[in-house]
């Protein structure tokens, strides 16, 4: 049973929080009839990202018995059945469309859409997209996106192009981070970890990177201090949470470009205490100043 479990990746999950962003920033966030809808679609969001997961486990599984660390995945090492692989893709995708009603909101069938349509996507994605350098990054940005949008429909709250644009390119930032260490892999074993790791090098990663890095804090600034949003929170010292975008920005850089650890941004997050410091002082900023 354990080895079906983390075949679905449950520490992955924590990216499907991004569904909260729109009670986040609404104001919201601690009104049950907002957060118990989000809940019920950031649920459906995890079981369909493991079925993702699943799917991907099962296209690669030659590749990943020749990958330092992807051989310990469990259809790699022999732990989980190919047909074990495919029953766990079809159960967690038809839980995440039954999950869906749950949330009794009138734009249900645009859920039902979104959810398909990230599921449709994602599987193109692991069959052939993801071999296309850049395309493979921007897939995996738009696929947050998606779940804002979840987020802000089963709420029936308008999302901002403010909010779309930080997604975009924060997920994008993090994607070319991921792709840091695939390429040192290349470098060091000779072995291709994914198909578009030959349309990058080390020089082009760490500018993009740094573009990005530049390019998602301009805007993060911009929003906190656009007049729509000083009048939508009632406050323009939202600028203040500036400082703990940066620094999140700058620990990340430092970890990717110094110590050569941005294999995962899940793991990152779980296990670096400098972010975590920035995430929560973000988090509790942004309380203070809208909620209090």
């Amino acid at each position: 049973m354990f080895h079906y479990i983390q075949l679905l990746r449950p520490l992955q999950w924590l990216k499907n929080m991004f569904v909260f962003a729109p009670i986040f920033f609404s104001n919201n966030l601690l009104k049950p009839e907002f957060f118990w809808p989000t809940l019920v679609v950031f649920a459906s969001f995890c079981l369909v990202s493991s079925s993702i997961y699943c799917f991907n486990d099962l296209r690669d599984v030659e590749a990943d018995r020749l990958h330092p660390k992807k051989c310990h995945r469990p259809i790699a090492s022999g732990k989980v059945s190919v047909k074990g692989g495919y029953a766990m893709m079809i159960l967690s995708m038809l839980g995440a469309l039954a999950l869906i009603p749950l949330a009794q909101s009138p734009n249900t069938p645009y859920l039902f859409m979104v959810v398909v349509g990230y599921w449709l996507m994602n599987l193109a994605y692991c069959i052939r997209l993801k071999q296309i350098a850049i395309l493979d990054v921007s897939i995996i940005a738009v696929g947050f996106v998606m779940r804002v949008l979840a987020g802000g429909l089963i709420t029936d709250i308008w999302i901002s192009h403010w909010l779309v644009m930080m997604t975009f390119l924060v997920t994008l930032f993090l994607a070319f981070t991921k792709r840091n260490d695939d390429y040192r892999i290349y470098e060091q074993t000779g072995t291709k970890p994914r198909v578009s790791i030959t349309g990058y090098n080390k020089t082009f990663i760490n500018e993009a990177t740094a573009i990005i890095a530049s390019v998602t804090l301009v805007c993060y600034i911009m929003y906190t201090m656009s007049p729509e949003v000083i009048q939508r929170m009632g406050t323009r010292y939202v600028y203040l949470t500036s400082a703990w975008a940066l620094l999140g920005l700058l620990r990340y850089l430092q970890n990717m470009i110094v110590y050569g650890l941005s294999g995962s941004p899940t793991k990152s997050l779980v296990k670096d205490h400098f972010i975590q410091f920035c995430i929560l002082g973000w988090i509790a900023s942004f309380f203070v100043i809208i909620y209090l």
